[in-house]
């Protein structure tokens, strides 16, 4: 969360079409925070998308849309949403349709666990590239926590919960593991870790 993994998303995709390539982005059907097939980023960009779901073939879609018009790449909003079956059907669009495929999305969820698609994905993926953002202490964060309507971190629940600022905070694994949703006066400085 808050490192620009959208933003990025948005702008590979519109650097294929500046180019008179056809790019196709998929995003979540759960995620409708923004309207049903729309990624959106927090500095304002946003892009129609082909929204899926747990039973959806990537693959499949992506042959059809092929067939019909060539697709140069497959672009995937909150990968770690996808299932198991799809991250092979990903990895299937690269091999057997020779499309690049780049996905974007969480590595853990708010209890430090790793996503279903997130776990197959650092399997499966040729190169993994790690987008940071910074806590509030200036360290790198590497974790979410989920925070309540008072800002308190919430420990337990259901792993998948859609919200935006208002709901997830991303933290360094100390501020993670403490709990802590704000910087605090012992905090090292960044350049002292």
């Amino acid at each position: 969360m808050n490192a620009g993994k959208s933003t990025i998303l948005l702008q590979s995709s519109y650097n294929y079409r500046e180019r008179g390539m056809r790019s196709i982005v998929f995003a979540p059907e759960i995620d409708t925070r923004f309207g049903e097939g729309r990624v959106s980023s927090r500095i304002g960009l946003s892009s129609d998308a082909i929204p899926f779901n747990a039973t959806n073939n990537l693959l499949r879609i992506t042959e059809k849309l092929h067939g019909e018009a060539p697709v140069h790449c497959v672009l995937v909003d909150e990968a770690q949403f996808l299932t198991k079956q799809q991250v092979r059907q990903l990895a299937d669009i690269c091999d057997n349709l020779s499309i690049p495929v780049l996905a974007y999305g969480l590595r853990t969820d708010f209890q430090g666990n790793l996503f279903e698609g997130s776990q197959h994905l650092l399997a499966w993926a040729d190169t993994l590239t790690e987008i940071k953002t910074i806590c509030h202490c200036g360290r790198k964060a590497t974790m979410v926590l989920r925070i309540d309507s008072k800002g308190i971190p919430v420990r337990e629940g259901e792993q998948i919960q859609i919200g935006g600022n208002d709901r997830y905070i991303t933290v360094c694994r100390r501020h993670f593991k403490e709990g802590l949703t704000e910087r605090q006066p012992n905090d090292l400085p960044f350049e002292d870790l």
